[in-house]
């Protein structure tokens, strides 16, 4: 049920009580979602090694392709996103100093984690009908990063000590 609050939750971004919805989300939940997500980035992928007629995959049993898109896909495109969420959350936490807002980075992590939702969930559809090359998943780095700097300005203003 959280996970589905969480989706339905992250395509309203960057709506204020979105943002606030999804903070209270702890940090394990995060994780999960993102997993699932990037699972079902890698269905194209999948679906598309499954129906080789020729190539190495082609000659695997069901099993062992399995594991081999697991090891050699899934896993390091679940690192790549990870990392990318990461840069993205550090790219927000310099945005959010210079506008000097009180958020920091585990949030800014979080939100940057659930901005991917729509691009990913767009993505999936489009290559499950058409060839896609995974590299315009590139391009959802820029809408990220615009989400981000939209989600800073909700947060308050630091207040200066004197």
């Amino acid at each position: 049920m959280i996970l589905l609050q969480a989706f339905l939750n992250s395509v309203k971004l960057p709506n204020k009580q979105a943002i606030f919805k999804l903070n209270r989300i702890g940090m394990d939940i995060t994780l999960l979602y993102m997993s699932i997500l990037v699972l079902l980035v890698s269905i194209p992928s999948l679906a598309e090694r499954l129906t080789a007629t020729d190539g190495a995959s082609a000659d695997m049993q069901l099993i062992l392709l399995l594991v081999y898109f697991f090891i050699f896909y899934y896993l390091p495109l679940i690192t790549m996103v990870f990392l990318l969420i990461s840069l993205v959350a550090y790219i927000g936490t310099g945005i959010s100093r210079l506008m000097k807002r009180k958020i920091r980075f585990p949030i800014l992590w979080k939100m940057s984690a659930y901005t991917t939702t729509i691009p990913f969930v767009l993505y999936t559809v489009i290559a499950l009908i058409f060839k896609v090359d995974v590299m315009y998943l590139w391009l959802f780095l820029i809408s990220s990063l615009f989400f981000i700097i939209k989600i800073i300005t909700v947060y308050p203003r630091r207040k200066i000590r004197k």
